[in-house]
């Protein structure tokens, strides 16, 4: 109530040494450390002042400033009540009828599983279904038929070895 009674010229002369006394202080401290109270504090206060009085004022920029309020924004509306967890989980009766669907037609790729789920009225996306033929292991559908690089080569060997000696070619490149 004292200061609404003072005089104009004893609060300028007020204004002038807390100014003079901030000053000093700020070339004691290369850089003070602001905790989240003072900036708070700076981003209401600067909503009282026009922006071109700002860099005379307040000890940082008003970029400084702008951007401790924007934070404060983005902490207070973060919509963390409306978050859920994410997609519900693939029950566990539908994975393994993708996985022994994948088995028992080895022919059938990700989306035709998909296809056939769908018609038996389970609807699941064909990303879900190459993530579980994925986490069980099961390889897509071309490589799923036919028989493994092991198997394979045992079964060509006896034919790659009888074709190599089936022809020689000379010192003079004469073919026998």
């Amino acid at each position: 109530m004292l200061i609404i009674w003072r005089s104009e010229l004893s609060k300028d002369v007020e204004l002038l040494v807390l100014r003079h006394e901030n000053a000093m202080l700020r070339r004691q401290v290369p850089r003070p450390r602001y905790q989240s109270a003072d900036r708070i504090w700076f981003a209401a206060l600067s909503r009282l002042l026009p922006r071109h009085l700002w860099p005379t004022v307040f000890p940082v920029t008003p970029a400084t400033i702008l951007r401790w309020h924007r934070r404060l924004v983005a902490r207070t509306w973060t919509y963390t009540d409306r978050r859920r967890p994410g997609r519900p989980p693939t029950q566990a009766a539908v994975r393994n009828l993708i996985v022994r669907m994948a088995r028992d037609n080895p022919g059938w790729g990700h989306r035709r599983i998909q296809g056939e789920l769908a018609r038996l009225g389970h609807q699941v996306a064909a990303s879900t279904v190459w993530e579980v033929l994925d986490a069980a292991g099961i390889d897509p559908a071309p490589r799923r038929s036919g028989p493994t690089w092991r198997q394979f080569l045992s079964a060509q060997a006896h034919g790659l070895i009888a074709c190599d000696f089936f022809a020689v070619d000379t010192i003079v490149l004469k073919r026998l």
